[in-house]
C-alpha cells in the first residue's frame, strides 16, 4: 500500500536534490518525458494529413479546414497561461504530465462520436480537447528537459527530445498515406480508420499514465534554478520578471516561428498537389520532409556538442535559410518548388529548441513561468495557418508561401537580439562545468521529505551514486 502514500509534489520555494543533477542522474526522467515528445508529434504530424483529406471528405474548403490548426493551437493559447502554468508552479512537473495526459486520452476519445456523426465542428472540439492534454504536457516537457541535468547541455538535450517529437511527426503523415488512406482515399472508411487510431492512442495514454505514477522522478523547483543560476554567473539576484526582455523577445519569436512552420506543413500537401503530384504522392512528400525534418535535429544536437557550433549561432543561420528557401519556393515551379519547400522543413529543424532554450536562460526563480509563455506562444500556429489558407484559396498555394515567410522574418528579432546584447550571458551558461565536473559549491537547503526544507549534508556532485 505504500505506493498510495507516495509524495509526488513539492513546493516551488524548495531547493531539492535537482540542483545537483549530473548528466547521468538525468537520463531516466529524460528519456520518460522523451516518450511524449514522439506522442504528440505523431499527434501533430496526423493533423496535417487530415487536414488536406477533411477538405474532400467533408466537402469543405481550404481556408475552412484551417479550423483544425486553429481549435488545436487555441489550447496553447489558453491553458499554459491559465491552468497548465498553475498546476506546474504549485505541484510540480509529475502532477502535469500526469493532468495532460489525461485530458489527451479524454480528447482522443472524443474523435470516434465526431466520426460518427462526420461533423467537422466535433472533429475541432476534439482537437481543441487533444490540443489542451498536449499543452499541458508541453508546459512541464520543454521546460523540464531544457533544465533537468547540466545547464551547458540544454539545448542540446530539448534538440535531441525535438528529434523524437520530428520522428513521430514524420510516421504520422506515412502511416496515414499507406494504413488510413491507403484504399479509402477521401472516403468515409478513411475517417473510420482514425477514429480506431485515436482509440488505440487513448488506450496508449493511459498507460503513459500509470507509468509517471509509478517511475522514480525528480522534482526541479524555480528555487534550483535560482540557486544554478547563482552559481554560474555569480548575481545575487536575476532581476524583476518584468526586466526579462530576453524571455519576452523569446516568446515573439517562438510565436512567429511556429506560426509559420505550422502553416507550411499544414499546407504541404495543398503546395505538392499544385505542383503537379496527387494526394497520396503528395503525403509520401510531407513524409520525406518531416524525416529529413526529424534527421536534422538529430544533426543540430550532434553540431552543437562542438565548442564551434554555438545555439546562437545555429538558430540565425537557420531561420535565415527558411527565408531564402521559402523565397525559392514561390518563385519555382514544378519538382523544384517541391525540393524548395522540402528545405525550408528541414532548416525548420533546430528552431523551436533552440528559441525555447535560449530565452530559458538566466530567468532564475522566473524559470517556469517563463517555460509557460514560450509554450503559450506555441499558439502562432492558430495565426498564421488561416491567412495561408485563405491565399491558397483566393489565389494559389506558391504565392500563400509569403505568409511563413514573413513569419521566419519576424522571429529573426530574437537571434539578432541575442547575439549582439546577450552573447556573453549565453556562453558563460554553454560553457559552465556545474553538475559536469565541478559540484555545486554552496551549501542549500534540501528537501527532507514532507515538511519544509532544512539545510542537511549537502553532497558533492562526484559522490552522488549514479542510481539516483
Amino acid at each position: 500500500m505504500a505506493i498510495y502514500k507516495k509524495k509526488i509534489t513539492v513546493e516551488d520555494s524548495a531547493i531539492t536534490s535537482g540542483v545537483h543533477l549530473t548528466l547521468r542522474q538525468s537520463l531516466l526522467p529524460n528519456a520518460l518525458v522523451t516518450i511524449l515528445f514522439f506522442l504528440w508529434g505523431f499527434a501533430y504530424g496526423l493533423l496535417d494529413t487530415l487536414n488536406s483529406h477533411f477538405q474532400t471528405t467533408l466537402n469543405i474548403t481550404a481556408t475552412k479546414s484551417s479550423g483544425l490548426q486553429a481549435s488545436y493551437f487555441a489550447a496553447y493559447f489558453i491553458c499554459p497561461l491559465t491552468i497548465s502554468g498553475w498546476i506546474v508552479r504549485r505541484y510540480g512537473f509529475r502532477v502535469t504530465f500526469m493532468t495532460g495526459l489525461a485530458v489527451l486520452a479524454i480528447g482522443c476519445l472524443l474523435f470516434w462520436p465526431s466520426g460518427v456523426k462526420k461533423s467537422f465542428g466535433g472533429f475541432c472540439g476534439s482537437m481543441f480537447v487533444v490540443g489542451a492534454g498536449l499543452s499541458t504536457l508541453e508546459t512541464a516537457a520543454d521546460p523540464f528537459l531544457a533544465i533537468c541535468g547540466p545547464p551547458k547541455y540544454s539545448e542540446i538535450r530539448l534538440n535531441l527530445g525535438q528529434a523524437v517529437q520530428g520522428v513521430g511527426t514524420f510516421v504520422a503523415p506515412l502511416l496515414a498515406s499507406r494504413v488510413f488512406f491507403a484504399n479509402t482515399v477521401d472516403t468515409n472508411a478513411g475517417l473510420k480508420n482514425v477514429q480506431w487510431t485515436y482509440l488505440g492512442v487513448a488506450c496508449f495514454v493511459v498507460l503513459l499514465v500509470i507509468l509517471f505514477w509509478l517511475a522514480p522522478f525528480p522534482e526541479i523547483t524555480d528555487a534550483d534554478q535560482e540557486a544554478l543560476e547563482g552559481q554560474i554567473d555569480h548575481n545575487e539576484d536575476v532581476g524583476p520578471f518584468k526586466k526579462q526582455t530576453n524571455l519576452f523577445l523569446g516568446v515573439w519569436s517562438q510565436f512567429c516561428y511556429v506560426g509559420a512552420q505550422v502553416a507550411v506543413a499544414g499546407y504541404f500537401i495543398n503546395f505538392c498537389e499544385e505542383s503537379g503530384r496527387d494526394s497520396a504522392t503528395s503525403s509520401d512528400l510531407l513524409a520525406v520532409a518531416q524525416g529529413l525534418y526529424a534527421a536534422m535535429r538529430f544533426i543540430a544536437s550532434g553540431l552543437m556538442m562542438m565548442k564551434a557550433f554555438k545555439p546562437r549561432y545555429m538558430l540565425s543561420v537557420y531561420l535565415v535559410l527558411c527565408v531564402i528557401f521559402s523565397i525559392a519556393a514561390m518563385t519555382t515551379r514544378g519538382t523544384t518548388s517541391v525540393a524548395m519547400i522540402i528545405l525550408v522543413l528541414s532548416f525548420e529543424s533546430c528552431c523551436f529548441a533552440t528559441i525555447f532554450s535560449l530565452a530559458l536562460r538566466g530567468l532564475g526563480r522566473h524559470t517556469k513561468l517563463g517555460g509557460s509563455m514560450l509554450v503559450a506562444a506555441i499558439s502562432g500556429g492558430m495565426v498564421f495557418p488561416p491567412m495561408m489558407g485563405a491565399v491558397v484559396t483566393r489565389v494559389n498555394a506558391h504565392t500563400a508561401m509569403a505568409i511563413p515567410m514573413m513569419g521566419y522574418i519576424l522571429a529573426l528579432v530574437f537571434p539578432i537580439y541575442v547575439n549582439i546584447y546577450k552573447k556573453d550571458s549565453m556562453d558563460l551558461h554553454r560553457n559552465t562545468e556545474i553538475n559536469v565536473t565541478v559540484q555545486v559549491d554552496k551549501e542549500y537547503a534540501l528537501e527532507d521529505g514532507p515538511g519544509k526544507p532544512s539545510v542537511m549534508n549537502v553532497e558533492r556532485v562526484e559522490d552522488r551514486p549514479a542510481s539516483e
